[in-house]
Order: structure tokens, then C-alpha cells, then sequence
């Protein structure tokens, strides 16, 4: 049975990623470093803002102290957030998705690498936040994406004060990496790759691998728990 649908945000929600390379990118600037669009996507997309940023310090491209990762990370945010206030599109077909699921009664939840006010500012602006009964972030796990964490608190938090609790398999992730896909597998949950980011064949560990929400429906999504 189908218990819930938990999305990623950034490629699955938001088209949102170009954004963030942007706000890298500026914030990286002084430091003489430029993030190509390929390297981003095969390197750095499942890591969150600390993390992508102590990889360069330790991988000796950015030439600082690790101690400064803090600011930088707190620098790109801001510079992020001002961006979003005009330019985060909603991905075309999520409003269709989430109304359809609400009609259904399923409940939805998002678990991503991204930053709670990034996420709660994006879906304030195209008043979606009221879909999510849960909103699991980067600031609040301690280990990212491949990690299962996220999502193992993410159903935690759902099933808080449920008589009936959902179990993992009763749980569908809707991903853009494989990054993500890694911990959903882990996490004993059923897995939809959308190829928003990344082509078919690097989504290989996705049950349904789709090219646009518009293919899923809910008998879709009851197979894959049934």
C-alpha cells in the first residue's frame, strides 16, 4: 500500500539548480575558482553547501581555511535567496502531482540537501508548502545524501502520532540523482528517478525511471508498494 510520497526539492520541485551553481559561483569568485555546469552536476550535486565547500578547501582548489567554510556557506545562502525571490520556477507537472496525491489522500513530505529557509521561501512564493506534512533539510541531519538519514527522519516525523504507522516499504521517493537514490535504497524505500538532471542511465537504481511527474499516477505508484 501506498503510504506516502517524500521528494526531493532541488531538480524534482524547483529547477532550482542553476541557482545554486550561480550563488557558488559568486561567492567563489575572489577566490580566482569557477564551477563549470558539468562538473557541478557529476561532482557536487548531492552535497550540501559545507560540504561542497570543505571538499574544495580540502581538495586544496580553494585556498582558504576551513574555519571560513562557515561564512562562505552562510554568503552563499544569501546570495541564493536573493535569486530565488524571482527566479526558481516550479518544475512543470508538479502542481498536477501534488493535487492529485491530496485527492487521494497520500501524504507528501519533502527530504532534501538544501537549506530550510531556501526550501520554505521557494514553496512560500508558489504556495505549495501546505502539501507537506514534513520538511527534512540539510541543517538538520548530520549526514547528507548517500546517507539514509534525511529519510529515515523524514518518516519519523511522519509517523509521529499516527495510529497506523507507515512502514519503509509503504514509501515512495521521488529523486533526481543517484546520490539521492543511494539513500532511498538504503532506507528500504521504493524509488522514482526523474531525468531532470541526470540521463536515464546514471538513474539506474530507480525502480521507475520517468522523464516528467505527468507519467506517474497513482495506480503507478500503488504497484510499485504492492
Amino acid at each position: 500500500m501506498l503510504g506516502v510520497v517524500i521528494f526531493d526539492f532541488d531538480g524534482v520541485i524547483t529547477d532550482s539548480e542553476s541557482l545554486h551553481l550561480k550563488a557558488f559561483n559568486r561567492v567563489l569568485a575572489p577566490y580566482g575558482i569557477e564551477i563549470s555546469r558539468d562538473d557541478y552536476f557529476s561532482e557536487y550535486l548531492g552535497l550540501t553547501d559545507f560540504d561542497l565547500l570543505a571538499y574544495l578547501v580540502g581538495k586544496g582548489l580553494l585556498k582558504t581555511d576551513r574555519t571560513k567554510v562557515d561564512d562562505l556557506a552562510v554568503e552563499k545562502k544569501l546570495i541564493f535567496e536573493e535569486m530565488a525571490q524571482t527566479q526558481a520556477p516550479i518544475i512543470d507537472g508538479v502542481v498536477e502531482l501534488l493535487e492529485m496525491l491530496s485527492k487521494n489522500n497520500i501524504p507528501m513530505a519533502i527530504c532534501s540537501g538544501g537549506l530550510l529557509g531556501e526550501i520554505e521561501l521557494i514553496l512560500d512564493r508558489s504556495r505549495l508548502g501546505h502539501f507537506f506534512e514534513v520538511i527534512v533539510s540539510a541543517e538538520q541531519v548530520s549526514k547528507g545524501k548517500p546517507h539514509p538519514e534525511g529519510f529515515l527522519l523524514t518518516l519519523k516525523r511522519l509517523n509521529h502520532g499516527r495510529a497506523h504507522p507507515i512502514t519503509c516499504e509503504e514509501c515512495v521517493v521521488i529523486e533526481d540523482s543517484h546520490w539521492g537514490l543511494e539513500a532511498a535504497a538504503a532506507a528500504g524505500m521504493h524509488r522514482v528517478a526523474i531525468t531532470n538532471s541526470y540521463e536515464a542511465e546514471e538513474l539506474s537504481m530507480a525502480d521507475i525511471i520517468i522523464n516528467h511527474l505527468r507519467e506517474l499516477s497513482i495506480d503507478r505508484l500503488q504497484q510499485l508498494c504492492s
